[in-house]
């Protein structure tokens, strides 16, 4: 099955659960996002309840969701909580080659009027940090936020990491792989142009993409690696101060999210960085690896390979929300902080 197929399957699979929770939903898409503004306890029962209501049956939604919307509604900002970093400035209209106008059905968490952001989560004055990670999260964000990005960013904290969660139009959900792309290719830039501030080597700025996140970095390296520039996808761009900066990470770790079998990849120009892969046994992604990783190996990317026994998909950073019946899929973590730091003395 080919993604686009899977993706339209997910899309009927998810139609009944829309059409009475879609707007409700809709409304804690933010929340999610910004999770670090909010009780990590609280946010995660929100989360909890509204898988609730997507598993219920027909007849026990509508109680569900009344309970679900009241906890949503009573989530406060925390004091002094962060800022969005938005990647395009106000000014400008975010480039697109995407057609995207309505959302009125709530197809998608995002409208079309989205603008792409980014959270730090910086390591504290007094340790040296190892590098930094851009990490996006999969499906459609949302919830995944929580797990994918905002615990997997926490333990890389923890290894020695500046860390910053991406939120960007989501491939296929509706935007393209080039938009995908070019939101993370930004989001890059940013941080290395502000390297000195984050105590960082420009050089090290890697890129996490968890299950749709994994395909969104592969987006982000076919078309804005190398000598790839803005305007090569946007006729109309006016590059600025950013464009100055490399766009493509140093190192790309790809979480159960590579390449689906059929995907076109143009190779021309591409400077495709070394890669670490991650991916449990009894996911479905494990079909996609067998794909991708010969396809690097022949254009000669240095590649590492991880699976997990027994683990299905989505487990990355899972015991924010939910227990972990995967401890051994954890130790993604120390491993990709062990490849990350060979790449970089290797330099």
């Amino acid at each position: 099955m080919s993604f686009d197929d899977r993706i339209l399957e997910m899309r009927k699979r998810g139609e009944a659960v829309r059409k009475v929770f879609g707007k409700e939903r809709f409304l804690a898409v933010p929340i999610y996002e910004d999770v670090l503004c909010y009780d990590e306890q609280a946010i995660a029962a929100l989360s909890r309840k509204q898988t609730a209501v997507e598993q219920a049956a027909p007849e026990d939604r509508p109680a569900l969701i009344k309970e679900f919307a009241a906890m949503r509604d009573a989530m406060e900002k925390k004091p002094n909580s962060p800022e969005r970093i938005y990647l395009w400035p106000a000014d400008i209209k975010v480039p697109t080659t995407t057609e995207y106008s309505d959302n009125s059905e709530y197809m998608f968490n995002h409208d079309p009027d989205f603008r792409p952001y980014l959270y730090e989560m910086l390591l504290p004055e007094d340790v040296t940090p190892k590098g930094a990670m851009v990490l996006c999260a999969g499906g459609d964000h949302g919830n995944t936020v929580l797990t994918e990005a905002y615990q997997s960013a926490k333990d890389l904290n923890a290894c020695g990491y500046q860390c910053f969660l991406l939120l960007n139009r989501v491939n296929h959900n509706p935007w393209n792989a080039i938009d995908s792309g070019a939101d993370t290719a930004r989001a890059i830039r940013y941080v290395r142009a502000h390297a000195a501030e984050y105590r960082i080597p420009e050089d090290r700025v890697a890129f996490a993409g968890f299950s749709n996140g994994g395909l969104t970095g592969d987006n982000c390296i076919q078309y804005f690696s190398g000598n790839q520039k803005m305007t090569d996808v946007y006729p109309d761009y006016v590059p600025d101060e950013l464009d100055k900066y490399y766009g493509a990470p140093d190192a790309f770790v790809c979480v159960y999210g590579p390449r689906f079998p059929g995907i076109p990849f143009d190779w021309t120009g591409v400077v495709y960085p070394p890669t670490f892969f991650a991916v449990g046994r009894e996911d479905n992604a494990m079909d996609n690896l067998h794909h991708m990783e010969p396809d690097l190996l022949q254009h000669g990317v240095k590649t590492e390979v991880h699976t997990f026994a027994g683990v299905p998909h989505g487990q990355a950073g899972i015991s924010f929300v939910w227990e972990q019946k995967y401890p051994t899929f954890e130790m993604w973590v120390p491993l990709a902080d062990a490849f990350m730091q060979d790449v970089y003395k290797n330099n």
